[in-house]
C-alpha cells in the first residue's frame, strides 16, 4: 500500500494539466506520480498561480511514501511539448504525448511499481492525427496489458452501470452480443460490486430492445441471449435478473432494487450515469491486471486554460482508486 498512485496527464492542449494541478494544490491522501508532459504542467500552475512544485522523477520509487503539499512528481514523456502549444485544440502532439504517457503507466503498472492508474481526459480526434488508431483508453488499456477480456463500468453516488458493448457503432451491437460475452459481463459486474464492498450484489441485466423484446414482438436477442446468460450467471450464484425493459431498470437501481445494471451498449448505459451529472462520476476498468479508474468527462476543450474546469471528477476516481485498489 505505500505504492505511489498512477495518475496520467491526458491531453495536455484541454483541461487536464489544470484539474491535475489543483488536485495537487488541495492535497492528497496517497502518494501520487502524474506521467506526462513536464512543461505543460508547470504552465498550468504558473497560469492558475498555485504554488506546486513539479518535479521530474525517473521512476515511481522515487516518490516519498507521504504526500507532500505542494510537490508533485512527474515521469515526463518525450520529446517535450512545445512551450506555444495551443490549448483548447486538435494537436496531433499532444494527442501523441497523452497515449505515450498511458503507456509507460501501464508498464509501471504490470511491474508492480504503481498500486493504481487514475486517468485524466484523452482527445479521440488528437490521438488519432497522431496515426494512434484505437477508439479510447479501455482498448489501449487492454491491449498493452495483454488482457483479453474488460469491460467499462460508470459509477456515481447514486448507480453503478457496467456495459456488455463499449465503442462499436450501434449497427454492431446485436451481431456482438453473444450469451458467453453477457455472461461473462455479468461476472465482472459481480465481481466488481464485491471489490467495491458490496457482500451480495443485486445485478440488474437491461435489455437490448424497447420492452425487452416483449416475447419476441421487437426481437429476439433478449429470449435467446441475455436470458440464457442471465441463467448460466445464476447458476454459478450470482444474484443476476433480467432482462428488464432498458426504460425503467435504471431508475429501479437508482432507488435501491439493484447494485448494478448491466447495459448491453454505450449510450444506454452513459445516458443515465451522465444525466445526474459529470462532477462525481468515475468510469472504471473492469477486467484488468491492475486498477484502473477516471474522470466521467472529456478534455473540454472550450474551457481549456481559463482556470475554469472542476477537478472534483478527478478526486473522486483517485478515492475510488484507492478503495479498489
Amino acid at each position: 500500500m505505500s505504492l505511489p498512485v498512477a495518475l496520467t496527464l491526458g491531453d495536455a492542449a484541454g483541461i487536464g494539466p489544470e484539474i491535475v494541478i489543483k488536485l495537487h494544490a488541495q492535497g492528497l491522501s496517497a502518494p501520487c506520480v502524474v506521467y506526462g508532459d513536464l512543461g505543460a504542467l508547470q504552465r498550468a500552475a504558473l497560469m492558475l498561480s498555485l504554488p506546486v512544485q513539479c518535479i521530474a522523477i525517473d521512476t515511481p520509487e522515487r516518490v516519498p511514501l507521504q504526500p507532500r503539499p505542494g510537490q508533485l512528481y512527474v515521469r515526463s514523456t518525450h520529446p517535450a511539448l512545445p512551450a506555444d502549444l495551443p490549448l483548447g485544440r486538435v494537436d496531433a502532439r499532444a494527442g501523441s504525448a497523452a497515449v505515450t504517457a498511458l503507456r509507460m503507466a501501464i508498464d509501471d503498472a504490470m511491474q508492480h511499481k504503481v498500486r493504481a492508474i487514475v486517468t485524466a481526459p484523452l482527445n479521440k480526434e488528437s490521438m488519432h492525427a497522431a496515426g494512434i488508431d484505437f477508439p479510447g483508453h479501455t482498448e489501449i488499456l487492454a491491449e498493452q496489458s495483454g488482457t483479453e477480456h474488460v469491460a467499462m463500468m460508470l459509477v456515481n453516488d447514486q448507480l453503478r452501470v457496467i456495459l456488455a458493448t463499449i465503442h462499436i457503432p450501434l449497427a454492431e451491437v446485436s451481431r456482438t452480443l453473444t450469451v458467453e460475452l453477457e455472461r461473462r459481463t455479468i461476472e465482472l459486474a459481480h465481481r466488481a460490486c464485491v471489490a467495491m464492498g458490496v457482500k451480495a450484489p443485486r445485478v440488474a441485466v437491461a435489455g437490448l430492445n424497447p420492452h425487452a423484446g416483449e416475447q419476441r414482438k421487437f426481437g429476439n436477442e433478449d429470449l435467446d441471449t441475455i436470458a440464457p446468460a442471465i441463467a448460466l450467471a445464476r447458476a454459478q450464484g450470482i444474484d443476476a435478473s433480467g432482462p428488464w425493459p432498458g426504460d425503467t431498470v435504471f431508475m429501479r437501481a437508482r432507488q435501491g432494487e439493484f447494485d448494478i445494471c448491466v447495459a448491453q451498449y454505450h449510450d444506454q448505459g452513459l445516458i443515465p450515469i451522465k444525466y445526474l451529472g459529470l462532477d462525481q462520476g468515475v468510469n472504471v476498468t473492469v477486467g484488468l491486471p491492475f486498477v484502473r479508474t477516471s474522470v466521467d468527462h472529456g478534455t473540454a476543450f472550450d474551457i481549456a486554460g481559463k482556470g475554469v474546469a472542476d477537478p472534483s471528477s478527478l478526486r473522486t476516481a483517485f478515492e475510488l482508486a484507492l478503495t479498489l485498489a
